[in-house]
C-alpha cells in the first residue's frame, strides 16, 4: 500500500505563542502531503492564539482549560491544580474518542496533559523541542515519549540521549527562497531606493521593551537614512499605529507576508524565540537580538548566545539598550561588509530540512502500529 492511500489519525498539540503553533502546523502540512487521506486534530489551550491560527490553516482544533504556573505568587496559581485536572480529563476524552495513531507535541501548556495521557496508554509519541533550554513541560515528558526532535546541540543534559534526533525547527516554507522575492518585496512595502531597510519583530503578541525602544529611536533611525517595517504586535498596535507613514515608518499588528518582509530587510531587530531564531538562520539576514528576560529559564538569551557565539548575530540585553543601541546599530548599518559577514555566518547555521526530518521520525512511529 502506498503512503498516499494510507489513512492515519494524527494529533498535534502545542500553542500559547506562534513559536509553538507554526512548527505544529508545518509538521501537519508535511504529513498531509505524505498521507492526504489521513485525519488531523490539533489540541490547544482555550483563549490562546492557536484557537484562531490553526483553523485559519485549515485544521480542526479542540481547546483545554489550561495555563502555565506563574513564577510569582498570584491568585492564578491557585486555579492551576483544577485546570490541570480538568485538562487531563478532557485530554483523556479526546484521545479515547479520536483514537490517534501518533501524537506530536511542540511545547506549550496544552501539550503536557495530552502527551501525558497518550504515553500512559501506549500511543507512540514525539515531542519537538525548539529551544536551547527546554521548557518544563518537555523536560517532564522526556522519559515517557518515544522520540525527541531538537534544534540545538548538548541537550543530553535534559533528555535521554538515545531518544534525541537533531532536526532543527520547522519554519514556514515560503522562507526558503526569499532571494528571488526582493523586487516583489520592495514593491509590496513601497520602499524608497537608497535607504536602508530595518525590519523589527517582537513576536506575534508584541514586545513592550522593543516597541518602546523603536518609538524612542525613530528620530535617530531617520538620521541613519533608515526606513522601518515594524511589527509591533497585537497587544500594542493601537498604541503605535500613530507612527504609520511618518519618518518612513510602516507599523503592522502582524506581518502575514513575513517572507516579503524578510526579503525587503537589510537588517533585522528581533526577540530570540526559537522559531524566530530558526527563521533568521534560514533567511540569512544580519540580526540584532534583544532577548526577552521574562521567559522561563531565560531561554531566549541562551538561544541568542548559541548564534552570537558563532559570530552570526549581535545581542543587546534589555538593560543595556540605553547605552549600547545607537552605537551598535550605527556601526552595523554603516558597514556592508559586517552585514554580509553576519548574514553569511547565520545562514551557515540553518537546518533547512527540519520539517521533512521531523515528519520522517513521525512516519517511523506510524509504522510501529
Amino acid at each position: 500500500m502506498s503512503s498516499k492511500t494510507k489513512t492515519y489519525k494524527i494529533i498535534l498539540s502545542g500553542g500559547g505563542t506562534g513559536g509553538h503553533i507554526y512548527p505544529a502546523i508545518a509538521i501537519a502540512n508535511e504529513l498531509k502531503i505524505r498521507f492526504p487521506k489521513s485525519e488531523f486534530l490539533f489540541v490547544g489551550a482555550k483563549d490562546r492564539m492557536e484557537m484562531e491560527k490553526v483553523p485559519q490553516a485549515g485544521y480542526a482544533i479542540k481547546g483545554l482549560w489550561i495555563s502555565g504556573v506563574q513564577r510569582k505568587l498570584t491568585l492564578k496559581n491557585l486555579s492551576f491544580p483544577f485546570k490541570l485536572m480538568s485538562s487531563l480529563f478532557k485530554a483523556r476524552q479526546i484521545v479515547r474518542s479520536f483514537k490517534p495513531d501518533v501524537v506530536v507535541g511542540t511545547g506549550g501548556f496544552a501539550s503536557g496533559p495530552l502527551l501525558q495521557v497518550a504515553t500512559s496508554i501506549g500511543i507512540p509519541t514525539l515531542i519537538q523541542e525548539q529551544n536551547s533550554y527546554p521548557g518544563i513541560t518537555n523536560k517532564l515528558l522526556a522519559k515517557k515519549v518515544n522520540k525527541i526532535c531538537v534544534a540545538y546541540d548538548n541537550l543530553e543534559r535534559f533528555f535521554p540521549k538515545d531518544k534525541i534526533i537533531k532536526t532543527g525547527n520547522p519554519v514556514r516554507q515560503g522562507l526558503l527562497n526569499i532571494e528571488s522575492k526582493t523586487v516583489e518585496a520592495k514593491n509590496k512595502f513601497n520602499l524608497k531606493a537608497g535607504k536602508h531597510t530595518l525590519l523589527v519583530l517582537g513576536g506575534s503578541l508584541g514586545a513592550r521593551r522593543v516597541n518602546e525602544l523603536i518609538e524612542k529611536e525613530l528620530d535617530f533611525l531617520d538620521t541613519q537614512n533608515v526606513q522601518v517595517i515594524w511589527q509591533c504586535g497585537k497587544l500594542y498596535y493601537q498604541q503605535y499605529r500613530i507612527y504609520n507613514n511618518t519618518k518612513h515608518v510602516q507599523v503592522y499588528e502582524f506581518l502575514n507576508d513575513i517572507d516579503l518582509a524578510y526579503a525587503a530587510a537589510d537588517v533585522v531587530i528581533s526577540r530570540a524565540g526559537a522559531s524566530s531564531v530558526s527563521e533568521l538562520c534560514i533567511v540569512g539576514k544580519p540580526t540584532i537580538f534583544i532577548p526577552s528576560p521574562n521567559v522561563a529559564e531565560d531561554h531566549q538569551t541562551k538561544n541568542a548566545m548559541a548564534i552570537v557565539g558563532n559570530d552570526a548575530a549581535l545581542l543587546i540585553k534589555e538593560g543595556d539598550l540605553e547605552v549600547d543601541f545607537e552605537n551598535k546599530f550605527s556601526q552595523l548599518i554603516a558597514s556592508p561588509d559586517r552585514q554580509k559577514e553576519l548574514g553569511d555566518n547565520i545562514k551557515k547555521m540553518a537546518l533547512v530540512n527540519a520539517t521533512k526530518d521531523i515528519a520522517d521520525e513521525v512516519e517511523k512511529l506510524l509504522n510501529l502500529n
